[in-house]
């Protein structure tokens, strides 16, 4: 049996409230002396009043609820211009209507967002020097910016995936590096590829950037430090020589006195030496930059190797801590990198300082740490820039040929302040390729 409407049900419970005092009416007229018809008269009129003002009920229901119906369809539709005017009435229905009102302002608010944001999401997209490219689950182009369409021929939305040249690309997620010729250039790309949900199917997102340009600005950069750097040495040899070639040409056109001559001479040739021997030391520091090999992993006693290095250095006590470990690394460049590691941390500590090694052996990494009780790092700035130093007679390759190092052995090299007391730290990891043994 069909259960009967709200409005219907609520109208018959009026009803059945004023049912009592209507059957009392009827059997108090039915008892008194009046005429039959005058009786049934007034009968007739309180039933109709009855009937009327249980109707009554309804309809004010069918109505409040049909608009409370009309408003939430139109809610539905996103139309949110539509108000109630009873939301001032008192009570509940009052309320209703009131948060109705607010719900439909709340999300008014919310969509004029969304689409600001779109707006600027869409300029963004159009403007940025990156394609992007939206693709639906059965590969077909969604969306693409003004980058896409110039780095793909053809790029509009309904386009293949596969006629567009790049269901490769969408074939593995994730980012990496490749070289490849576009339609609309060539070079080396960083390519994203992702994935994310609309309305509950996949959808995939290809993002492309050109790295040629920001490698060829960065390589501008490298080699106008590079020739910066190099064009000072050369100047501060170059200038003493010139000086002194030119005073020595003038004391032998002028006739100087023989034995003065010759002593000038001799000072001469070994300020002259000199600078030649500071250039030799400047262009092998460049050639070991340049040309550092591949290392050649094979297995070496962390502790071993960590002993040879502060062996090079005596001017120091140097206290050792870790673990009997074996590594695969090329011992030589490690050694080296130890060496230049705790020759630093020897000269800023003094000869009264304390210099210590200490290492550990992860699942997936060494990590070693040479310490020491300087005055710590004034600024990191220019650490790593090749051929800067701050110490008279340094050569400013040390740190850089250890991170080099480093990198080369898939691992990092950062020097830091401590943070357990005065001093530097330079922190070594180095990629595990070995297990643990014994000494």
């Amino acid at each position: 049996m069909k259960r009967a409407s709200l409005e219907t049900r609520l109208a018959l419970l009026a009803l059945a409230a004023g049912a009592p005092a209507l059957a009392t009416a009827a059997l108090l007229l039915l008892a008194s002396d009046l005429p039959r018809m005058l009786v049934v008269l007034t009968l007739a009129v309180l039933a109709i009043l009855w009937l009327g003002f249980g109707l009554a009920v309804k309809h004010r229901l069918t109505y409040h609820l049909n608009t409370l119906s009309n408003l939430l369809e139109a809610l539905r539709e996103e139309d949110y211009s539509m108000r109630s005017r009873r939301s001032r009435e008192r009570g509940a229905m009052g309320e209703v209507f009131g948060e109705v009102n607010s719900l439909s302002a709340t999300l008014r608010g919310q969509r004029v967002q969304a689409r600001e944001a779109t707006a600027l999401l869409r300029k963004v997209l159009a403007e940025i020097d990156i394609a992007v490219f939206a693709f639906d689950s059965h590969g077909r182009l969604m969306l693409v910016n003004r980058a896409g369409e110039r780095l793909v021929e053809g790029a509009a939305p309904g386009s293949a995936a596969g006629e567009l040249g790049l269901s490769d690309l969408l074939a593995e997620e994730g980012r990496r590096t490749i070289a490849r010729r576009f339609p609309g250039g060539s070079g080396r790309w960083d390519v994203w590829t992702g994935s994310f949900r609309e309305r509950g199917v996949p959808h995939y997102l290809l993002v492309i950037s050109d790295l040629s340009r920001a490698l060829r600005e960065e390589e501008r950069k490298a080699w106008q430090r590079l020739v910066r750097v190099m064009g000072h040495e050369l100047n501060n040899s170059l200038t003493p020589i010139r000086s002194m070639a030119t005073t020595l040409r003038t004391r032998l056109a002028t006739g100087a006195d023989a034995n003065a001559l010759r002593e000038d001479l001799v000072n001469s040739l070994g300020i002259i030496a000199s600078r030649a021997e500071a250039l030799g030391r400047f262009m092998t520091g460049y050639t070991m930059l340049a040309r550092l090999p591949a290392p050649r992993r094979q297995p070496v006693q962390v502790r071993t190797l960590v002993e040879r290095a502060i062996a090079m250095d005596t001017r120091a006590s140097v206290t050792i801590q870790g673990e009997d470990a074996i590594i695969a690394v090329d011992p030589d460049q490690i050694e080296q990198l130890v060496i230049n590691l705790v020759k630093n941390a020897v000269d800023a500590a003094g000869p009264e300082g304390k210099v210590g090694v200490r290492w550990r052996l992860d699942a997936d990494a060494l990590r070693l740490e040479v310490l020491d009780d300087g005055p710590g790092l004034s600024g990191t700035d220019n650490l790593f820039v090749p051929f800067f130093t701050t110490k008279p007679g340094g050569t400013g390759i040390g740190l850089v040929l250890s991170r080099q190092i480093a990198e080369a052995h898939d691992g990092t090299l950062v020097l830091e302040n401590r943070d357990d007391g005065r001093g530097c730290v330079a922190r070594l990891e180095l990629a595990r390729y070995s297990k643990t043994g014994s000494s």
